[in-house]
């Protein structure tokens, strides 16, 4: 039987420079699982953690970041694994960080670049991920309020 399983979460870490936004990806090392992909921070829920928990700790651990603030974002990616026949839903979030802010990036990624959001939607495998850049732009550059992010503590 097909399993439906939410135990990932997505975050699309952001900066704002004179006026833009700009998005953080991460190139994914050679001995990780797709090698090579450029991606945004995304990591497995521990248990005992919630979502945005897990968020906090593994942009800390992907990046070196704290973010400023924290939203949740009105989208849900998901993916199948035919391996593990189940069909994986991933909470999207967005973190805002200080356009000063260094980058220090895990063994899981060899390179990092902000990116404007034509650039991070060539970049992005997934069309999820770049259908949340799309909204989390909407929603901070053309002041589109009616996606109600709804803003966590962090």
């Amino acid at each position: 039987m097909l399993k439906l399983v939410s135990n990932m979460i997505e975050v699309h870490i952001f900066r704002l420079n004179k006026g833009s936004i700009e998005f953080l990806l991460l190139k994914r090392s050679e001995k990780e699982i797709y090698p090579g992909l450029w991606q945004m921070v995304s990591g497995s829920i521990k248990k005992g953690e919630n979502a945005a928990q897990t968020v906090v700790r593994e942009i800390m651990e992907e990046t070196g970041l704290k973010p400023n603030k924290l939203w949740v974002v009105p989208n849900v990616n998901s993916f199948f694994s035919a391996d593990k026949n189940y069909i994986s839903f991933l909470p999207v979030f967005a973190a805002q960080v200080n356009k000063s802010d260094n980058v220090i990036i895990s063994n899981e990624h060899c390179d990092f670049k902000w990116v404007s959001l034509k650039q991070a939607n060539k970049m992005l495998a997934w069309v999820g991920q770049r259908k949340s850049v799309h909204i989390i732009n909407d929603y901070f550059m053309r002041g589109k309020n009616f996606l109600n992010f709804i803003e966590v503590k962090v």
